[in-house]
C-alpha cells in the first residue's frame, strides 16, 4: 500500500511491498548476474577513494549522467530491466529514460549525504528507487532548516520509494553503513535525463 511521507517541502511516496518476494528474488539474482558492474573512484580532500559500492548506468542512447566527478555513458537496456521499468513507470505516472543501479555487497557498502540535483535531471526530478535484497535504513535530512528532525525509512526487499516535486531542493538522503545488515542489496534509481 502506498503512503506519503509527512515531510515539509517534500513529495515522497513509499510502497513497502511493491514487488512480491518471488519477483524480488528473481530480480536480485538476475541483475546481480547480468549487469556490467563497475567500481569507480572519487576524489575527496585531495585523495582518491574507491566508491563503497558497485554501480552501473543503463538507458536510452545519449542519456549520459555525471555526479561526483564520475561520467557515465548509458549501456543499452538489458531485457530484464525493461519490464521493471514499465511497472515502475505505471506506478510513478512518469516515463524514465535511464537507471542508475547500485550494488551494496555488504553492510559496509554505503552512500553518503547528497541530493539528486544534477543539471541533467532538470528542475524537479522524479526519481523512483527500487530495492531488492537486504533491508537497509534510508536517512533524510532537511538541507536548510536544521530544526526539522532527520527521518529514516526502512527500504525493504521489493520496496519502491518515489521522490518528486521540490524534494531534491530541500532534502538530502544517505544509505549509512550497517553492521546489522550484512546481506547484499541492489538499488535501482530510475531517472529522466533531459
Amino acid at each position: 500500500m502506498k503512503t506519503k511521507l509527512a515531510l515539509p517541502n517534500a513529495e515522497i511516496y513509499f510502497w513497502p511491498q511493491f514487488f512480491s518476494p518471488r519477483q524480488s528474488n528473481y530480480y536480485l539474482t538476475e541483475l546481480t548476474r547480468t549487469v556490467a558492474w563497475r567500481q569507480d573512484k572519487i576524489r575527496m580532500f585531495g585523495k582518491e577513494f574507491l566508491l563503497p559500492r558497485l554501480t552501473a548506468w543503463y538507458g536510452d542512447a545519449g542519456k549520459s549522467y555525471q555526479y561526483s566527478g564520475i561520467s557515465m555513458k548509458p549501456l543499452p537496456w538489458l531485457p530484464v530491466l525493461l519490464p521493471l521499468k514499465e511497472v515502475v513507470e505505471a506506478a510513478a505516472g512518469h516515463r524514465f529514460n535511464s537507471v542508475l543501479l547500485n550494488y551494496y555487497r555488504h553492510g559496509q557498502d554505503s552512500m553518503g549525504w547528497h541530493s539528486d540535483d544534477e543539471p541533467e535531471l532538470g528542475l524537479n526530478p522524479v526519481i523512483a528507487s527500487v530495492s531488492f535484497g537486504q533491508d537497509r535504513r534510508f536517512d533524510l535530512r532537511h538541507r536548510q532548516d536544521k530544526t526539522v528532525p532527520k527521518q529514516s525509512v526502512w527500504l525493504e526487499d521489493g520496496s519502491l520509494l518515489l521522490m518528486q516535486g521540490a524534494t531534491q531542493h530541500y532534502w538530502q538522503h544517505q544509505l549509512p553503513k550497517s553492521a546489522k545488515a550484512p546481506g547484499t542489496r541492489l538499488n535501482l534509481t530510475f531517472r529522466t535525463i533531459k
